[in-house]
């Protein structure tokens, strides 16, 4: 199942791609949500939480890339919280003139099609405030 959720923020693809590290990741945790591990966001790195009632997340970075035009980094879940069997996220942020464009592309299975369209809306709510996050994140380090 895909779902991709859009955000557009001011400044440079450069600047705003440097600042995707461990006090953004920290802005954008839900409620109760521990970052235990935070390596980065380059390939081989390990992004590890604890969600409340979930349980834990291992995350790799499995690729990533920079040009003037576009960056963007996948990370794979390694060990992922029940229901899901299968997690790709793609953060890719695309120059758009005066703005930057911010996409979280994510594919995830639970092994199940009717559980994935039971999850769907429940992921779409929970990375929705990334909208309006990461414009008030970019907005207050300027």
């Amino acid at each position: 199942m895909n779902l991709t959720i859009t955000s557009k923020v001011k400044g440079d693809l450069e600047w705003v791609y440097s600042n995707f590290d461990e006090k953004l990741f920290g802005y954008l945790l839900p409620p109760g949500a521990k970052l235990i591990a935070f390596g980065g966001s380059v390939k081989g790195a390990i992004v590890h939480l604890k969600l409340p009632l979930a349980g834990e997340w291992l995350s790799e970075i499995i690729e990533d890339k920079q040009t003037d035009s576009e960056c963007y980094f996948i990370d794979v879940g390694r060990k992922l919280p029940f229901p899901l069997k299968r997690w790709r996220h793609k953060h890719l942020l695309l120059k758009k003139g005066e703005l930057v464009r911010i996409e979280d592309q994510m594919t995830f299975s639970s092994g199940y099609l009717v559980l994935d369209l039971i999850m769907l809306p429940m992921l779409w709510l929970s990375f929705l405030p990334r909208k309006w996050q990461y414009q008030g994140y970019f907005n207050q380090l300027k």
